[in-house]
């Protein structure tokens, strides 16, 4: 069995933004989990606006796509809303073929990503 390092999460806020960095795999199992308790945390935390930077993020699943949804949902639920960040590679190809895309704005960077709001 190949190890894989942890995903690593990390935020920062600007005007009512919340910025976060994902770097790792974001697949099935604790890597989904981490980024559904971390975003959780944050959403508890009073965040409604959320962008996140995938540039880092080598692979992506099924599981790592559904955290994303749950996320959107429970932003729009609230108010708010999720951006991404995510330039071209196999990750940007995968929120294609899912239709990811079309249901989350996606953007090829923060500035543009910040703009959407």
């Amino acid at each position: 069995m190949t190890l894989h390092p942890p995903l690593e999460v990390s935020a920062r806020e600007a005007g009512g933004v919340y910025y976060l960095h994902v770097n790792g795999r974001l697949t099935i199992g604790e890597p989904s989990e981490h980024l559904c308790e971390f975003t959780q945390n944050l959403l508890n935390q009073g965040a409604r606006k959320m962008v996140v930077d995938l540039n880092d993020i080598p692979q992506i699943d099924s599981s790592g796509i559904s955290a994303l949804v749950k996320l959107s949902i429970s932003l729009a639920r609230k108010g708010g809303g999720l951006h991404l960040i995510c330039g071209p590679g196999r990750v940007r190809d995968a929120l294609t073929v899912t239709r990811l895309v079309e249901a989350i704005p996606t953007f090829e960077n923060e500035r543009a990503a910040t703009a959407g709001f």
